[in-house]
């Protein structure tokens, strides 16, 4: 029988512990050298909690707590707690929207103030459904070839999504889509990601082309399908109601759900930075069709030219670092104030700048080794419970780097998705410090079976 050991070490991944603390490092370096101007006292900022570097440092060292009183619990409790954490992260995303405890941060009202740093439960909420999805999918009742049971798994991860678009919190919501990576490694039927990539697709084409266009573009592409195709159609009619139906499928979704997106998911200065990037201005009018009133373009207006100029300036201080970086503190777009967020969302432009092609190479390999480790942690895995989580714990550090950095370079728009471990914020390094650490208490008890 299964004893629980006191020892915080005893098969723990010192791997993969090294890689966590190695990325909390360069971010801290990074947030340093973003904020501390010439002439400052370090001494006294890092005393005083002025500058996010020294509030990073202490959530650091919270971290740290945290992930010592990880590593000392029973890995039983993780199972045990899956669901009601989950329901408990689930009340804490509504409670946002009650009147006073609800705080709105830029635009969007996704945080609640704690006095000493303002917490994202949709952010926390994270760490909730990868077990709440790990305890589903590991039960023995589910059978994960049943439609009903792929139904109840999407709600399990979608359901803080839909509550996060209600936020305005749209970045985040995209992140729980890579709960798909861990449905597809238990059995998730291919279909749905053949169908996923074809919509992912017409959305891409609707970005290229009117909505005319691409539906008089189905109609002919399906009525030349039909009329070359006629005598084996005649054979198996079952092939016109697949050619029928994929037809009045994509027409549905370029003149429905595309406008919709744009319309009520995207905020209208996102939507605009989005057609942009493709040289198109946006089609669709924010807010139902409704007329804008004046005060309400000109925000709109300057939150898009915002978006613009964040993007262009990180672009800027990355392209200046060149190959071997302008060195530490020497960054003129670090150092000037140029590029907005630079301690958030845009902290990769600091490592660019900094330390140039190599050290933007250098992060990004040791992104990618914790993501193979993380692989090859997953896959020797006994239980079920495990594997699920750690593919969510995988999946969810894989969306964040790729599209943080494909902001930063320009490559994607500006939703507001953080660098894990070396973004600022509390809410951030927290949530990746619990996923991170409750993964390597797994699999440091890898010998149990939790199903």
């Amino acid at each position: 029988m299964y004893q629980k050991n006191p020892s915080i070490s005893k098969g723990v991944d010192w791997l993969m512990v090294w890689l966590y603390a190695i990325i909390i490092i360069i971010g801290l370096i990074c947030i340093f050298s973003v904020e501390y101007k010439s002439g400052e006292s370090v001494e006294q900022t890092l005393i005083g909690f002025k500058k996010n570097y020294s509030k990073q440092l202490f959530f650091f060292a919270a971290c740290i707590i945290i992930a010592a009183f990880i590593l000392l619990t029973d890995s039983k409790a993780f199972t045990a707690m899956a669901n009601l954490s989950y329901l408990v992260g689930i009340l804490l995303i509504i409670a946002t929207f009650v009147p006073g405890v609800g705080k709105e941060i830029k635009g969007s009202r996704s945080w609640i103030p704690l006095g000493f740093m303002n917490l994202q439960p949709v952010e926390l909420c994270k760490i909730f459904t990868s077990l709440a999805l790990a305890k589903y999918l590991s039960s023995q009742e589910t059978d994960f070839r049943k439609p009903k049971s792929q139904l109840i798994a999407a709600a399990i991860a979608f359901t803080p999504a839909v509550l996060s678009v209600l936020q305005g919190e749209t970045g985040l919501a995209l992140v729980y889509f890579s709960f798909l990576i861990a449905m597809y490694r238990e059995g998730l039927p291919p279909g749905y990601l053949i169908a996923g990539v074809v919509l992912a697709v017409l959305l891409v084409v609707s970005l290229l082309f009117t909505t005319t266009t691409l539906l008089i573009a189905f109609t002919i592409i399906a009525a030349l399908f039909i009329f070359f195709y006629w005598r084996q159609i005649k054979r198996n009619m079952s092939v016109a109601f697949v050619v029928i139906g994929s037809w009045v499928l994509a027409c549905a979704f370029v003149a429905f759900v595309v406008p919709f997106v744009f319309k009520h998911v995207f905020k209208g200065y996102q939507s605009d930075r989005i057609f942009s990037m493709v040289g198109r201005s946006n089609p669709y009018v924010e807010g139902n069709g409704e007329k804008l009133s004046p005060e309400e373009e000109k925000e709109k207006a300057k939150k898009s030219e915002q978006q613009d100029y964040n993007v262009k300036q990180s672009k800027i201080a990355i392209g200046s670092g060149g190959f071997s970086g302008k060195g530490f503190l020497k960054g003129t777009q670090t150092q000037g104030d140029f590029v907005p967020e630079q301690h958030t969302d845009f902290i990769f432009t600091s490592v660019g700048e900094s330390f140039g092609f190599w050290g933007c190479v250098t992060l990004m390999l040791l992104y990618l080794t914790m993501l193979l480790r993380i692989l090859k942690i997953a896959e020797r895995q006994r239980s079920t419970f495990s594997r699920v989580y750690a593919y969510s714990v995988g999946g969810i550090i894989f969306f964040h780097v790729a599209v943080n950095i494909c902001v930063t370079i320009g490559l994607a728009p500006v939703i507001g998705i953080t660098l894990p471990l070396m973004s600022y914020g509390g809410s951030s390094l927290i949530t990746f410090t619990i996923l991170i650490f409750i993964l390597i208490k797994l699999d440091a008890d890898r010998q149990m079976v939790l199903r």
